[in-house]
C-alpha cells in the first residue's frame, strides 16, 4: 500500500515537499516513481529513483527543480518541489515497481492515491 501526502496550495515560485509511504512488502526491493496528472492532461512522468537510491531520472519539465529521495528505513519516499510555476498544478502519485523504474506508467506495478498540488499564479 502507498499513501501520498502533503499536497496543498502554493504560491509560484514557492516550494513544497510531497511524501509518500510504503507498507505491506519490502520498500527497498521496489523502484519508486512519481507521476503528475492536471486538469485535463493526461498522466505523466515526474521522477524515478531506482532501489538503493542510487540513481534518479526526471523529466525534462522538472530537471532542476525537483529532487526525489527515499529513505528505506522509514519506507518512504519525498518529491522536493521548488520554483514551483501554475503549469506543476497536478494531482501527483507515487508508483512502486519491481522491475527497473522507467517513465511509462505501465512499468509500475503499484499506485497510491494521489495528492493535489496546486499552484497559484
Amino acid at each position: 500500500q502507498l499513501q501520498a501526502s502533503g499536497g496543498g496550495l502554493v504560491q509560484a515560485g514557492g516550494s513544497l515537499r510531497v511524501s509518500c509511504a510504503a507498507s505491506g512488502r519490502t520498500f527497498a526491493n521496489y523502484g519508486m516513481g512519481w507521476f503528475r496528472q492536471g486538469p485535463g492532461k493526461e498522466r505523466e512522468f515526474v521522477a524515478a529513483i531506482n532501489r538503493s537510491g542510487s540513481r534518479t531520472y526526471y523529466a525534462d519539465s522538472v530537471k532542476g527543480r525537483f529532487t526525489i529521495s527515499r529513505d528505506n528505513v522509514k519506507s518512504t519516499i519525498y518529491l522536493q518541489m521548488s520554483s514551483l510555476k501554475p503549469e506543476d498544478t497536478a494531482v501527483y502519485y507515487c508508483a512502486a515497481t519491481n522491475l527497473q523504474v522507467g517513465p511509462l506508467p505501465g512499468q509500475y506495478n503499484y499506485w497510491g492515491q494521489g495528492t493535489l498540488v496546486t499552484v497559484s499564479s
